[in-house]
């Protein structure tokens, strides 16, 4: 078969000859499955142009008159987001047509440098390519190949180019006949219909294609990929579109529902025209610019003058300030996970706002010096880094708690949200009158974050070392609790005793009863202790107090998941990924829905999983749990080698976890090779992880399952456990 490269080589000179006289040929400067362009120079007008030539097998498929027919159509079109149509024809065979020679790049190009783009961005080029689809449909035309090589960035507007192939929309039913076999378009951004080989397309498939740039702008990858081209078009056929708020959070719902709305299988399920689209995101639009305008980013504040012991304190500020202002309605604030990300960066705080999408950034540095505390804030608007307020708190260090609240209260301030009475209340509020104390509390918190077996020890000293200062410090206890539990789910064997788990969160909900925190550690500590629908009790009533609180979510979609209901599971842990932003809570979600057979939004739940998680590992490179986790995502998306890389780096950082071990049980499984997912298996058993019936339900072990071996491992599941990841 003669390959596009040769027929370029052995026709150019050829063509050249062809169009001597009125266009001088230079370098080739793109090429596609069914044309090649050049630059060249217009000699009648003396300007740069481009000249898009149709392969052999398409000119012909095409036809000389029906392609000269049809170009008429598109040199009719005259729109500022439409590249114009300078001239065509045929010259020795060739069907060839001009367009004027474009300075600047594809949205290719931008997504190969940028990978996401902001949601501004993606509502800015979606207006004008719409509004350029819209016109040509007006006209009879539809493009049949939108992608992003097909939408060029001009001086930052986005102009729509290679309508050359595009088919009128008045054809006979003859004509249409006439070009059956002939596929046209892009695999990745084919409608459905197009896929199926229907001929007779309308505008809708388009609206179609035009999503499905949207999504991968959003998202960073397509809504459908696979091997081959022949997969991804059975994609777009029987698969549900994984939902782009699991893929993106950040996306406001409005906007996510009008480009879902516009991938609909049925054409009649999508909107009826690109102007009816293009309405739906500019009502987005509208809705995004008024929540944009109320959004942060929370850096984490510099540790000023102290050693590295005292980064428990400027670490802790940012956390009190980030979890306040997270507690303000239509206040949108940047999870931990991803602004503790630029701890110890040195890029410019406006370039950090552009990444994270927000629209203002606090920054702020906090010393200590005997028993003073100076903490110093400025708010930036990323847009022009302007000041929008700062201050300078040089206090006792008693007084960090009304520093916390003066801090959160003037940012909701200068981003002009108005406070309701209980967030008041709630900003007010002073969990310990102890500043010492609350050191010990600060510092546990440190520790409690590694979720190691020694730091959560250490957290539990400094947990009770903060209730010996003060006895009715209610978090304090709630945090005892969660140590306690958490190292009998992680080290069942050496961790057995829950008595102090029990009685902790007992002590904390009796100090503070409204306390969200001590609901959520007693419904903790009663699910270990196998008393689970009191513990899903204390843990609904953890989130009626507070909309936002996360452990109470994660816990209980843990609990939900092993006792067979993935469904609610996978609600609950998506509720807890958006309280908090959080790798396991992603990862679980995923894992969730692939119980449920939801392969799409599965798909689409491990790339979000991939994405915090490899965030995570880049601040905690010793997380054996986030690197096994980190592995099966990889491997799950088809990446398997380097999944492997992952679990190896796993078992070297802590070879006896029995967790670790199990998740590389389950990677092995995945990856089709059973002895070494059974000898794993095998092992953490024998090293503690006692979660049978968490094993029996694992969607990553399902090919062990006639496993003799494995049958004799597992056995009857039974009891309460859980999967100790």
């Amino acid at each position: 078969m003669r390959t596009v490269s040769s027929w370029t080589s052995n026709a150019l000179p050829r063509l050249q000859t062809a169009l001597a006289g009125r266009y001088t040929l230079g370098q080739e400067i793109g090429r596609g499955g069914m044309a090649t362009v050049y630059r060249a120079h217009d000699l009648k007008h003396d300007r740069r142009v481009a000249v898009k030539v149709l392969l052999p097998e398409v000119a012909a498929s095409v036809g000389s008159d029906r392609f000269l027919q049809e170009i008429r159509f598109v040199a009719g079109l005259n729109h500022p987001h439409i590249l114009p149509l300078h001239d065509s024809g045929e010259a020795d065979g060739f069907l060839y047509y001009v367009m004027p020679y474009v300075e600047g790049e594809t949205l290719r190009d931008k997504l190969k440098r940028e990978k996401q783009a902001s949601v501004e961005d993606t509502l800015a080029l979606a207006d004008s390519v719409a509004s350029a689809l819209d016109h040509a449909h007006r006209h009879g035309v539809i493009h049949r190949d939108i992608k992003p090589e097909n939408i060029l960035l001009q001086e930052g507007e986005a102009v729509v180019t290679d309508f050359g192939v595009a088919r009128p929309l008045t054809r006979t039913a003859a004509e249409s006949r006439a070009e059956a076999g002939l596929a046209v378009g892009t695999p990745e951004y084919l409608s459905p219909e197009a896929c199926a080989g229907d001929r007779d397309l309308d505008g809708r498939s388009d609206e179609y294609a035009l999503a499905c740039v949207l999504y991968e702008m959003l998202a960073g990858h397509p809504p459908f990929t696979a091997a081959t081209p022949q997969g991804v078009a059975a994609r777009h056929l029987s698969d549900a579109v994984p939902p782009l708020a699991t893929v993106r959070p950040d996306i406001p719902a409005n906007m996510s529902r009008a480009i879902m709305t516009a991938l609909a299988k049925k054409p009649a399920d999508r909107y009826p025209s690109l102007q009816a689209f293009a309405d739906a995101l500019r009502s987005a639009s509208a809705d995004h610019e008024e929540a944009a305008a109320r959004s942060v980013a929370v850096l984490p504040f510099a540790n000023l003058g102290g050693g590295a012991d005292e980064e428990f304190l400027s670490d802790g500020v940012t956390d009190e300030i980030i979890t306040a202002l997270t507690h303000i309605e239509g206040l949108r604030v940047v999870s931990r996970t991803s602004v503790f990300a630029y701890k110890r960066t040195h890029w410019d705080v406006r370039a950090i706002g552009r990444q994270l999408h927000v629209r203002s950034v606090l920054e702020g540095g906090v010393q200590r010096k005997d028993d003073r505390l100076r903490v110093s804030v400025r708010l930036v608007n990323v847009a022009d880094g302007y000041l929008l307020w700062s201050d300078l708190y040089d206090r006792q260090m008693r007084d960090v708690f009304a520093i916390q609240d003066e801090i959160s209260q003037n940012v909701a301030r200068a981003l002009r949200v108005i406070l309701t009475d209980d967030e008041r209340r709630t900003l007010a509020r002073v969990p310990t009158r102890d500043v010492e104390a609350y050191e010990a509390y600060l510092r546990g918190l440190a520790f409690f974050r590694q979720t190691r077996r020694k730091s959560l020890h250490y957290a539990r000293e400094m947990f009770q070392r903060a209730i010996t200062l003060d006895p009715s410090f209610a978090l304090a206890w709630a945090g005892v609790a969660d140590c306690c539990s958490l190292l009998n789910m992680y080290f069942p064997f050496s961790e057995p005793d829950l008595g102090l788990a029990d009685e902790a969160s007992a002590r904390a909900l009796a100090l503070d009863p409204e306390l969200s925190d001590a609901h959520a550690a007693r419904g903790f500590a009663l699910w270990r202790m196998k008393r689970a629908d009191a513990a899903g009790a204390e843990f609904e009533a953890a989130m009626r107090l507070d909309p936002k609180q996360f452990e109470a979510r994660y816990f209980y979609a843990r609990l939900c998941y092993q006792r067979g209901d993935p469904e609610h599971a996978a609600e609950l842990f998506e509720d807890a990924a958006r309280a908090r932003e959080d790798y396991q809570a992603r990862f679980f979600a995923a894992q969730s829905y692939a119980t449920l057979g939801r392969a799409a939004e599965a798909e689409a739940a491990y790339r979000r999983a991939l994405h915090v998680v490899q965030q995570h590992l880049a601040l905690n490179p010793d997380d054996p749990r986030a690197a096994t986790m980190c592995a099966v995502s990889l491997c799950r998306l088809g990446d398997k080698g380097e999944g492997l890389r992952w679990a190896e780096r796993a078992l070297a950082i802590d070879p006896d976890d029995p967790g670790v071990i199990y998740n590389v049980a389950c990677l092995y499984a995945l990856e089709g090779r059973p002895d070494e997912a059974i000898s794993c298996l095998s092992r953490a058993l024998e090293a503690g992880f006692g979660a049978r019936e968490w094993i029996v339900q694992d969607p990553d072990l399902a090919s062990l399952r006639g496993d003799p071996r494995y049958q004799a491992l597992v056995g009857p599941a039974a009891g309460e456990g859980d999967k100790p990841r």
